[in-house]
């Protein structure tokens, strides 16, 4: 597993809106951040990795209209990879490298990538991801 930390759960409830539900693959759970602007989500990966895609699935409603994707080498400091811009929808969204969408994503490789969540479509800054997931090539 990537060690993960996250900005906030919603009333502190880790057990139904905790960053486990981020990955657990289920329909049924998700990662729900309190309230407050600039929510975010850090991985932490073991050995180096190009990632090449993300994908992400927000409660309508619930979702950022701005993701920014920063991410270093051990020991460095973070650099900002990408901007995207994300639909408010509870559809998957999948970043592809090289194609000209708000929603891209540059080949790059790392060991920690952090998604911070700006400017949400819920009115008091909460977000809401049934699923994150990082693609690419582990080094």
């Amino acid at each position: 597993t990537v060690p993960r930390r996250v900005s906030s759960v919603l009333h502190r409830d880790v057990k139904h809106f905790g960053k486990q539900h981020l990955f657990d693959g289920s329909e049924e759970t998700c990662w729900n951040s309190d309230q407050g602007t600039s929510q975010w989500v850090t991985l932490d990966f073991p050995r180096p990795v190009r990632v090449s895609q993300l994908h992400i699935q927000f409660q309508g409603g619930f979702s950022s209209r701005l993701c920014t994707l920063e991410g270093c080498r051990t020991g460095e400091e973070l650099v900002k990879i990408s901007e995207l811009y994300p639909q408010d929808s509870h559809a998957m969204q999948i970043s592809f490298p090289r194609m000209v969408t708000g929603f891209q994503v540059e080949e790059t490789v790392l060991d920690k990538l952090k998604i911070t969540f700006g400017s949400s479509t819920d009115f008091f800054g909460r977000i809401v991801v049934y699923h994150l997931g990082v693609m690419g090539e582990r080094l």
